[in-house]
């Protein structure tokens, strides 16, 4: 036993899968698409974009965090939807925070964008009415604020921050839990990510610059289950999507001397920058993340028994995760799955919900399919088009990599 090792004691998701982590799980086996027609706002018939990745309502669910007063202060869905999954992941953790326990329990629970919706909304008012902003809007703007509201929720008074990598921002937050951990800063990390990313203005800016799905001209559109299809030949960008995932890390040491079950550590882990480019990935430095993780975890790139990809279906990006994967493994590169095929891609939230389904797939020895797939003879992998696989799982990688050339890598360890 490593004293200050960082196990996964709970953890819980919200997609478009669904609300029910269980649920979410088993539309993922079945290759169960999440994604449908764009109705978190109204289009207008030239908007490039029609199709997303959208999360059931969850207000018919009760809230003792978020009373209607208290919701008229934060409207943005970011926060009822985070302090959910924390809710939820900390029953399922029989973890009680304790004033005793406060002060060692720190918070990396972040969000990408934020809730710029609700500045958004404020600018619109002003602008056409010469409305002021209510004094909730900036606050709901505040990047940190989400991590702020999970500590005045739990009462957690450790160490926070906002790790944010954009749509890494979930495997750092985790990376920075095992760090804060390491270091004895604390003796345990809610982490995770949400983002409601489905704001005109920022959904129409990632189909400016080539990054979202939009069918191609002149054709009539698709099905949006077909649309979001990773490492395929026919991929064109990613589908804009939106969820939560809070992953709850302690240390070994107290795990074992609280009776917190676990079963599931983090092996190793690894953090480059390009240093190259805002948003295109660079070969060299994604390779060295994904070789670094797996040698700090002590092993040999043939000990992996799968990935799980960051695989946004974007042209580039896809080119460059496999080319950097064919460089560490070789002729060995283990099944690569790529969940965004079935959710979509929710920026900074998805590797947290992608890590959890990883966590799901060990624990039962499954591998959920890459739904949409038509072979790309310049992409040959295994990414398990077929429907779900069985497959024993004991360490998984999982990538993710965001704008401004933020790469992290993690590799999953299952405790036998």
């Amino acid at each position: 036993m490593d004293p200050k090792r960082a196990v996964i004691i709970g953890y819980d998701a919200i997609s478009p899968l669904g609300i029910d982590l269980e649920a979410q799980w088993g539309a993922a086996l079945a290759g169960q698409s999440g994604v449908g027609p764009l109705t978190r706002f109204t289009p207008a018939a030239d908007f490039p974009v029609k199709i997303a990745g959208q999360v059931p309502d969850i207000d018919h669910l009760p809230h003792p965090f978020l009373k209607p007063r208290e919701q008229a202060r934060w409207p943005s869905p970011i926060f009822k939807y985070a302090l959910l999954t924390v809710d939820r992941a900390l029953a399922r953790s029989a973890l009680v925070i304790t004033p005793q326990l406060a002060p060692r329990v720190a918070i990396t629970y972040s969000s990408a964008v934020g809730g710029l919706d609700a500045v958004l909304d404020a600018d619109r008012k002003l602008t056409a009415h010469g409305t002021l902003p209510l004094p909730c809007a900036n606050p709901n703007a505040c990047i940190n604020m989400v991590t702020g509201k999970v500590s005045m929720h739990t009462g957690a008074t450790g160490p926070i921050m906002s790790t944010i990598t954009a749509c890494a921002t979930g495997v750092t937050s985790m990376i920075t839990g095992a760090m804060l951990l390491a270091q004895d800063q604390a003796d345990v990390v809610l982490c995770g990510a949400v983002d409601f990313a489905l704001v005109a203005p920022i959904v129409a800016g990632f189909a400016t610059m080539n990054g979202a799905y939009t069918p191609k001209e002149g054709q009539p559109d698709e099905d949006p289950a077909h649309a979001s299809r990773p490492f395929s030949i026919h991929r064109r960008g990613f589908v804009v999507s939106e969820g939560a995932g809070c992953i709850i890390l302690a240390g070994e040491a107290f795990a074992r001397a609280h009776g917190l079950a676990y079963d599931l550590a983090i092996g190793g882990w690894s953090m480059t920058s390009d240093a190259h480019h805002f948003v295109a990935p660079h070969l060299d430095t994604v390779r060295r993340c994904i070789q670094e993780s797996i040698v700090r975890a002590g092993l040999a790139p043939g000990d992996l028994d799968a990935v799980n990809a960051h695989a946004a279906a974007t042209r580039v990006g896809d080119k460059v995760e496999y080319d950097a994967l064919k460089a560490v493994f070789g002729k060995r590169l283990p099944p690569v799955t790529a969940n965004k095929s079935l959710i979509g891609h929710a920026m900074g939230a998805s590797s947290a919900i992608e890590s959890i389904f990883t966590f799901l797939g060990m624990r039962d020895g499954l591998l959920p399919p890459t739904i949409n797939y038509q072979a790309d003879p310049d992409l040959p992998i295994d990414c398990v088009a077929e429907g779900r696989r069985k497959v024993s799982q004991t360490h998984v990688l999982k990538n993710a990599f965001g704008f401004g050339g933020c790469n992290a890598c993690i590799v999953f360890e299952r405790i036998k």
